[in-house]
């Protein structure tokens, strides 16, 4: 440590590593045992230069620094329990009574209550149609629509179309033109269709109508229009077209 200080003492010393000549120095000196006072030699030369030491100093300081909360497992927020209240379905010309959350949507209703899984949830956000259904001669996605909304109107699923046996004209045409490949859309397809086809009828154009006073016309073009609500994944676009045009010549929906 002399060595050290002298250093400082003297004008126009010439600057030397301090700290690792002095811990270097120290460090090889030999010190006595508290106990039986003989000389213990280290064999290890200890030395730490300036940039060893902030970094030490830097990693204790970030390690302290680190709140005991940080590694706690964050808790989901609690969902508050929902509303039950009596709801009145007329579903497919039968009356249904349920004790239904006001917050279950018409497919959930229809699918988990009801048990009439003809009406398929898709995307459950309104945007691929799979769930369509008609509610009072309207075509309606289920899945936007609450069940408590729908008291007392006539629903009509894929079921209350047609049966096996006596087909609606647009399943029998599904059907006939291959309207579908794995069918998971087909339901909502041939409601929608159905619902399509009735908004025709009754003068209400499109964004494909070129004359909004004009009665529509049923046309390809026409029909995409309106039917681009309804997604197929399996991409039997022409030949939906193809049946609905069918029924549509016919006049029978």
């Amino acid at each position: 440590m002399s060595r050290t200080l002298d250093h400082h003492l003297q004008p126009g010393a010439r600057p030397e590593p301090m700290l690792g000549v002095a811990c270097s120095q120290q460090c090889a000196r030999p010190t006595k045992s508290q106990h039986d006072g003989r000389p213990m030699e280290h064999n290890t030369q200890l030395s730490v230069s300036r940039r060893d030491l902030l970094i030490a100093g830097a990693s204790t300081a970030a390690a302290t620094a680190v709140p005991r909360s940080a590694g706690a497992q964050v808790q989901p927020p609690s969902i508050p329990e929902g509303v039950q209240l009596p709801v009145t379905l007329q579903v497919n010309g039968q009356e249904h009574r349920l004790d239904l959350d006001t917050r279950t949507t018409l497919l959930d209703a229809l699918r988990e209550h009801l048990h009439l899984t003809g009406t398929k949830k898709g995307c459950d956000h309104g945007q691929c149609g799979a769930c369509t259904v008609l509610v009072n001669g309207r075509r309606v996605v289920s899945c936007l629509s609450l069940a408590v909304m729908n008291q007392g109107a006539a629903v009509t699923t894929i079921e209350g179309l047609g049966t096996p046996q006596s087909p609606h004209a647009m399943q029998a045409a599904f059907v006939r033109h291959d309207g579908f490949q794995c069918g998971y859309c087909t339901p909502g397809q041939i409601c929608s269709a159905v619902g399509m086809l009735d908004e025709i009828k009754r003068g209400m154009p499109s964004h494909a109508s070129e004359d909004i006073v004009a009665q529509p016309l049923v046309s390809a073009h026409e029909l995409r229009e309106r039917m681009s609500g309804n997604l197929c994944r399996c991409g039997a676009y022409s030949n939906i077209v193809d049946a609905i045009t069918e029924v549509a010549g016919e006049g029978r929906t």
